[in-house]
């Protein structure tokens, strides 16, 4: 049985009956522009809440607060992953979203269109071409570290108006002893199992490098 929107209530209880009503959306958003364009394996889209949205939560349950006016940054964002779920989740941050396919940004401007999200801003660039500074830049499994690292290295706000200073908040699975090794950083890994049971989160784990 494939989880439903319930799984997000259960883990997310504080939420507003607007952030309800708009993940409850997404099922319907997603199946309609996924049939359109392709941005979510057809398998896969019956698991959007558990492998998609709850995944991408994994950033929210480890920052728990951010403050309003934060402004985070989706590298390879895909169809809105992991920005759009956060984007409900933190009405008062605004989230910059950015892929190098052009179609893949339709369905995002398309999805946040449909909640009637007004934080979320979508753009068809590499992350290398923007001038912006954030608080966060966040991804999900775009590329390894070390080659990630550089596309964004001189993209952080140098003053922290957070519980945790500025940095990358980056969903990936795997033994990634050797690619962090490789990379350089000094990351932190935090298991997603700590804040979720299910097995698909047995593997999964959100690097944390502050900039």
């Amino acid at each position: 049985m494939n989880p439903t929107v319930d799984i997000i209530y259960s883990y997310f209880p504080k939420m507003t009956d607007i952030q309800k009503e708009q993940f409850a959306q997404l099922a319907e958003l997603y199946t309609f522009w996924n049939s359109q364009i392709n941005v979510i394996s057809r398998k896969d889209i019956d698991s959007l809440y558990l492998h998609h949205v709850l995944h991408s939560l994994g950033i929210a349950k480890f920052v728990q607060e951010l403050a309003p006016g934060t402004r985070i940054l989706d590298v390879g964002t895909g169809g809105g992953f992991p920005g759009i779920p956060m984007a409900i989740l933190f009405p008062e941050v605004r989230f910059h979203l950015v892929d190098s396919i052009g179609k893949k940004i339709k369905v995002v401007r398309e999805v946040a269109a449909g909640l009637g999200l007004q934080n979320v801003e979508a753009d068809h660039i590499r992350a290398e071409q923007l001038d912006d500074k954030y608080d966060f830049v966040i991804s999900r499994a775009v590329t390894r570290l070390g080659e990630f690292a550089p596309w964004i290295r001189n993209k952080f706000q140098k003053k922290d108006k957070n519980g945790i200073p500025n940095g990358i908040l980056y969903l990936k699975g795997g033994d990634l002893s050797e690619e962090i090794k490789e990379s350089r950083l000094k990351a932190e890994l935090h298991p997603l199992s700590s804040y979720f049971r299910e097995e698909f989160f047995e593997t999964k784990y959100l690097v944390y490098v502050p900039m």
